[in-house]
């Protein structure tokens, strides 16, 4: 239902709020989101609750950190009470259980939260679904042991369908949609009631839309990681980080691409110290290695891993050398993934939310780091950055989703 002329949405496990921001970039009016981990809330609380307003939020739900679990829970009657007012409901459940990239576990706690997620949209019934997760959740658990085994992609598809829902799933490479980035998603737009088909729309609409999205914005169709962050090397000089004690930020350049322009855009007049664009400290060591991987080493974009680690004295689990004349991996919440295309250093939050399209004025929250046991409980800038939807992704979808929500 539209409010003041806006279509209306809800965004599940919003993580730092690269969906929402999206989606209020075109045009969505939020009515609460959903996130249980206290420093992605602050991220997002700042940005888009505090600074952006973008949720019209319900008086019977606090403005804090949810458990979708006990959400469901607690509020029975209020959720049904929203069937019918809501256009979209956004976001998909934690993927660390399910990456690839990851130890992919299926005794991960988080991995049944797929199931309040459907307990979620049975109560609210909203028009459209947009449902998102790594592309290991199309795949199974111990398929060699146990040959029945279903990908819980599966399992999602056919209770939503059940519920009323014509379903379209897909795998999405962002890296197809203006986002510097290989980042391929596992994508589920539903329509509720809708004729057979009618879900399926949504990737011809994103095709069609996309050359004349890059087109207003003044954006080239296929950024590379050069475009994306090469206004803020190191070596424009360096200033105390604001806000991490003993730690030095970097300063911006001149904008030297139509990818930088916009997402520095909004910046205010005279800021020259990037948000959370503060550097790693490196031992000597490591950065000799690393000054040697910029030199020698032959191959870019191609992670290093394995014995070949030893040979050039590489100690953590593995590195890639970025490329500046292409995409760049999938950007994790581990800093340590990947080196700098052209300074020996690791890249900063900054950085990385460049190559995840977050705009510059949008500011990082909470630690930069953690690690150990806190894993566990904290979610600090990098791994907010990592486990976001890219924004420009999500503006795009927005877009072809309100066309959707008009028929």
């Amino acid at each position: 239902m539209k409010k003041c002329g806006k279509y209306t949405v809800i965004d599940l496990f919003a993580g730092c709020g690269g969906l929402s921001l999206g989606l209020y970039q075109a045009g969505w009016q939020g009515i609460f989101a959903v996130e249980k981990n206290s420093c992605a809330f602050a991220t997002l609380k700042y940005n888009l609750i505090d600074k952006c307003q973008h949720f019209d939020w319900p008086e019977w739900l606090p403005k804090k950190p949810h458990d979708i679990v006990s959400l469901n829970e607690k509020y029975v009657d209020e959720l049904r009470d929203l069937r019918g007012r809501v256009d979209l409901v956004a976001g998909g459940p934690p993927c660390q259980g399910f990456s690839m990239a990851g130890l992919r576990m299926e005794d991960d706690e988080r991995n049944k939260l797929v199931f309040s997620y459907i307990r979620f949209i049975e109560m609210v019934r909203p028009k459209l679904i947009l449902f998102e997760n790594v592309k290991g959740f199309t795949y199974a658990f111990n398929k060699v042991k146990n040959p029945r085994a279903v990908p819980y992609s599966k399992i999602v598809i056919e209770q939503l369908y059940g519920l009323g829902y014509d379903l379209n799933p897909m795998v999405i490479d962002f890296s197809e949609f203006g986002i510097p980035q290989r980042r391929k998603r596992f994508i589920l737009v539903g329509v509720l009631d809708g004729k057979d088909g009618a879900a399926k729309d949504f990737m011809r609409r994103l095709k069609a839309n996309f050359p004349s999205f890059v087109r207003e914005n003044g954006l080239n169709e296929h950024p590379t990681v050069e475009d994306a962050i090469s206004d803020l090397l190191r070596s424009n000089g360096e200033t105390d980080t604001p806000d991490r004690k003993g730690f030095k930020s970097g300063l911006y350049g001149r904008p030297e691409t139509a990818y930088q322009r916009y997402l520095r855009k909004d910046m205010p007049q005279g800021d020259t110290v990037p948000d959370s664009h503060s550097f790693a400290y490196h031992t000597e060591a490591k950065t000799r290695c690393f000054e040697a991987l910029l030199k020698e080493y032959p191959f870019r974009g191609k992670r290093i891993d394995g014995d070949n680690r030893k040979a050039w004295g590489i100690r953590q689990r593995g590195v890639t050398v970025l490329d500046p004349k292409s995409v760049a991996p999938t950007i994790t919440g581990l800093p340590d993934d990947y080196l700098h295309y052209c300074e020996p250093r690791i890249m900063t939050v900054r950085e990385c939310a460049r190559i995840q399209s977050f705009p510059d004025w949008y500011e990082f929250k909470s630690k930069y780091t953690t690690g150990g046991t806190l894993r566990k409980k904290e979610v600090p800038r990098y791994s907010q950055v990592g486990n976001a939807i890219p924004p420009l992704f999500a503006y795009q979808a927005g877009r072809v989703l309100k066309e959707m929500c008009d028929e």
